[in-house]
């Protein structure tokens, strides 16, 4: 079982975010990785987390895995309010660029994802990572598939 059906299949896309950021829900990768959606909105999302040594690769900065994952959710689920009741999405594409490495001494990051554009099978977005000083770390383009859920 998934998130949307737990949530109800006859909600939105739209409707789902609302409750998820009303009640804090999380995906389990959410709570794993303590990324928190703080906004939502048609075409918009903004996510929030605060990276810390236990995230680090061998080189002492934080493995690219923790971006590209918040890179994901910022541009999917951006994508997610644009689609209809009873539709699903499945990223087919995310590429990533890191514009500068991140440590625990970063501080709160936020990921803000938007849509380029949304039709009705393909949908395409981009999201930017940056500090409170609005200093921009990674950066990253997406497109989505709309399918119906079975």
């Amino acid at each position: 079982m998934t998130m949307t059906h737990e949530l109800g299949l006859h909600l939105t896309g739209m409707e789902q975010l609302k409750i998820m950021l009303e009640q804090d829900l999380r995906c389990p990768i959410g709570e794993t990785l303590d990324i928190k959606l703080v906004e939502a909105e048609d075409g918009r999302v903004v996510f929030e987390a605060t990276p810390d040594k236990h995230l680090y690769n061998p080189n002492y900065f934080v493995h690219g895995g923790f971006s590209a994952t918040m890179m994901d959710f910022a541009c999917g689920y951006a994508s997610m309010s644009k689609i209809p009741s009873g539709k699903t999405i499945s990223t087919i594409e995310l590429k990533v660029s890191y514009h500068r490495p991140i440590n625990k001494d970063t501080g709160l990051l936020r990921a803000e994802g938007v849509i380029i554009s949304s039709g009705r099978r393909v949908i395409f977005s981009e999201a930017k990572l940056t500090d409170l000083d609005g200093r921009l770390y990674v950066s990253a383009t997406s497109s989505v598939l709309v399918f119906n859920i079975e």
